[in-house]
């Protein structure tokens, strides 16, 4: 029986340091990574967690599905990036400490669109920027140099600053039907033996070859 990848290995390509699996690198608890998801950077992939998700100092959380695809440079700007708006500055005294952390209640009830989620079978364009509460749907592309300020549909393509829907890749029938095959779920095993079926073939294939049972 072929054997399959193993996805608890950090560096998954053989002579490739340069990508990394996210689900055994990450520590922190407010960062969930799927399986097999993965980053490449030729810098320091495993810096991912420092260099990638930014502003992260409140309790909302990341969310990354199974299967997704991070080129070089992908953020995800948490809720910490935002500044008060209401006022002649945004400038936040109170974070410099001295007598201006004094006033620190300024600083609270700042917008927060809550966790990021990132759906399972996504592929974010080199240098993509996720911003604050985004959810991105299954199956999604996000273009490179994107800066992602809203919702993304399952299926969904977008690009550009702000990032806009250029189309989805399925019509919403089959977009459905692939939803219900839920393939990411498979067992790997499973999942093994039809990677052909899944990279190559219709969802006519994929669903015959969906577990049964």
């Amino acid at each position: 029986m072929p054997v399959p990848p193993d996805p608890t290995t950090r560096h998954p390509m053989p002579g490739q340091p340069r990508v990394v699996l996210l689900k055994p690198l990450v520590t922190s608890p407010l960062i969930e990574v799927g399986e097999f998801t993965y980053y490449d950077d030729p810098e320091d992939a495993t810096a991912f967690e420092t260099r990638n998700v930014l502003y992260h100092y409140g309790p909302e959380k990341l969310v990354i599905g199974k299967f997704c695809a991070l080129g070089t440079g992908v953020r995800f700007l948490m809720n910490g990036a935002n500044h008060r708006m209401d006022g002649p500055s945004t400038f936040p005294f109170p974070t410099m400490g001295g007598a201006w952390a004094d006033h620190f209640d300024l600083l609270t009830g700042l917008p927060n669109r809550g966790d990021t989620v990132v759906g399972h079978d996504v592929w974010c364009g080199h240098g993509a920027t996720v911003l604050p509460g985004v959810r991105i749907g299954h199956g999604a592309i996000i273009g490179a140099g994107a800066v992602v300020t809203s919702d993304v549909p399952d299926y969904g393509i977008v690009g550009g600053n702000p990032a806009r829907l250029l189309r989805t890749r399925y019509s919403d029938a089959d977009i459905a039907r692939l939803l219900a095959v839920a393939w990411w779920d498979w067992p790997t095993e499973h999942l093994t033996a039809h990677v052909r079926t899944l990279m190559s073939g219709s969802i006519e294939e994929v669903e015959a070859a969906a577990p049964r049972g």
